[in-house]
């Protein structure tokens, strides 16, 4: 039932008809109250064939009450339509997602059809709500004038608003769960999870695989003809430690700084989660090599079966030099501890510093090695070398850190280790992280009102007082979104099975519990109660 409190979201361009309904005119019987939740086609548009979907929820119907004017007067020479044809509202498709939308409360909008346009008598007014959806029936019992009102477009039995609602929080990484309590919170209504997974599942997901796959199919296209191609990969684990479900094995082109490719393992699909990142590795370059990409080199981690499995393979292999300088780092951090290392405690950073210069400076492994060494002789305050590879220091020079490591935190952002999702799911919320990583990558540095470049001072915890020095860069885009928006609501939502097909290809594994016995509810919990009902510990 409706109250005063409720609010609805509306377009900017609601009246009496809208896009794809049906239009309506006065006569001496009224359609149903349902009538607003059918749709027909634009003048001159086929419609094509797709599934029917279910209705999101159940049509809701909101009690309202009119008032009695004070003035009622009828002239039936008034009595004429105001409609107005739907091809006349909307000139294109872009419009049925494009208008602004504002919060409504949901008595400004009743209030509007509480006296009859042609007789101003006080009318019947049958409100119903689907979602953020909001019909209005509004029949004189006098003149018999009937209209109808819609808050927002419906295309078949879906109405535009809540889909794009449900593609704006998918689209952007956000979790339906925390949105749909803040809209508890303001009284502000929307659909249901389970209308939000349909969408998902018909017409968001599919827009994501069908986006990535098309610029994927680009860029490797560009990688099989570039005259050098470099990856640095990586692999995020969905949980800490052995228990991870899912394993993400990135590869990033370092020369552009794009990310290439982005392979979801299941741990049950290769024997435990220890495998997870061989097995992503192996994939990511199955694809490289079936779309003719010749690697240069690959720099990863140590991680020892990874060593292994490039080497019987005969592929460059160099190691990440932030995860060399993080194992370092907490040797030389273990060493300091010891009263009699005490100044390893001090010459820490420059060491760490040093190992960045020795991998960022050099042009050879010979010239890295003799640099490396050349630490010893420069920490007794000794700068000539016998290695005839790097016979002197170079003061007053500065190391610089570069690394190749693949950033998790755009992906930790569209899919949390704290929530589980399903494999398809997961998989669209990676291309998701690597659609916003790669047009956010090489964006510019903010710079003052003067022209000077800006930057701030972080001081990370593990850095026991210690700060990095970060360029701040300019605000994010989201053009990503918008593309898919566009994908979805002109293309997809009039014949979403090609997409459907592409998303029905993906080999999908048994989930984890498949092959464990699973009891009847009955069963356990009658286990359950005998089991507490005895005092079990």
């Amino acid at each position: 039932m409706g109250c005063s409190n409720c609010l609805f979201i509306t377009t900017a361009s609601c009246i009496q008809a809208t896009v794809l309904c049906q239009s309506v005119a006065v006569g001496t019987s009224a359609p149903s109250v349902y009538g607003p939740l059918s749709s027909t086609p634009l003048k001159g548009v086929r419609p094509a064939k797709r599934p029917r979907l279910e209705f999101e929820e159940e049509v809701e119907d909101v009690s309202y009450a009119g008032t009695e004017p004070q003035d009622s007067t009828f002239d039936p020479a008034q009595s004429v339509t105001t409609e107005t044809e739907s091809s006349q509202l909307f000139t294109s498709l872009v419009s049925l997602y494009g208008d602004a939308k504002y919060i409504v409360f949901e008595q400004c909008p009743l209030s509007l059809f509480e006296t009859c346009p042609v007789c101003t008598r006080v009318c019947n007014v049958h409100p119903c709500r689907k979602g953020s959806f909001l019909a209005v029936d509004q029949l004189c019992p006098h003149c018999q004038f009937f209209r109808q009102w819609k808050s927002q477009p419906v295309i078949g039995s879906t109405p535009v608003g809540n889909l794009q609602q449900s593609a704006a929080i998918y689209f952007c990484g956000a979790s339906f769960s925390k949105m749909k309590k803040i809209f508890e919170a303001m009284q502000l209504r929307t659909h249901t999870y389970d209308a939000f997974r349909r969408h998902a599942r018909t017409y968001l997901e599919p827009a994501i695989i069908h986006s990535w796959t098309e610029w994927q199919t680009q860029k490797l296209q560009m990688l099989s003809v570039a005259n050098s191609v470099i990856l640095g990969g990586d692999m995020r684990a969905d949980s800490p430690r052995h228990s991870a479900k899912y394993g993400s094995y990135t590869t990033m082109d370092v020369q552009t700084n794009e990310i290439a490719d982005i392979q979801l393992v299941q741990s049950n699909e290769v024997g435990g989660s220890s495998y997870m990142e061989k097995e992503g590795l192996i994939r990511n370059l199955d694809l490289l090599h079936g779309s003719g990409v010749k690697l240069d080199c690959i720099i990863t981690d140590r991680h020892p079966q990874i060593q292994k499995f490039l080497r019987e393979r005969k592929i460059t292999h160099y190691y990440d030099v932030w995860h060399v300088a993080k194992g370092l780092s907490k040797k030389l951090k273990q060493l300091g501890k010891d009263k009699d290392c005490a100044l390893v405690k001090k010459w820490h950073k420059s060491i760490v510093n040093h190992l960045y210069w020795c991998a960022t400076s050099s042009v050879s492994g010979t010239e890295k090695v003799a640099k490396w060494k050349s630490l010893l002789n420069h920490i007794q305050d000794v700068h000539s070398h016998s290695d005839p590879a790097f016979p002197k220091c170079l003061h007053p020079l500065k190391a610089s850190k570069d690394h190749s490591v693949v950033s998790t935190s755009v992906i930790q952002r569209f899919a949390p280790k704290n929530i589980i999702f399903p494999f398809i799911g997961m998989l669209c919320r990676l291309y998701l992280a690597a659609m916003h990583f790669n047009e956010n990558a090489e964006r510019p540095q903010w710079k003052t009102a003067k022209g000077k470049l800006m930057y701030r001072l972080l001081f990370p915890k593990a850095k026991r007082g210690g700060y990095n020095v970060k360029q701040v860069k300019t605000e994010p885009t989201i053009c990503y979104v918008l593309d898919l928006m566009r994908l979805v609501f002109e293309e997809i939502i009039h014949d979403p099975l090609p997409y459907l097909d592409a998303v029905q290809r993906i080999l999908v594994p048994q989930d984890l519990c498949a092959k464990l016995d699973r009891p009847s509810m009955d069963d356990a919990v009658a286990e359950h109660v005998s089991w507490f009902s005895q005092g079990g510990v």
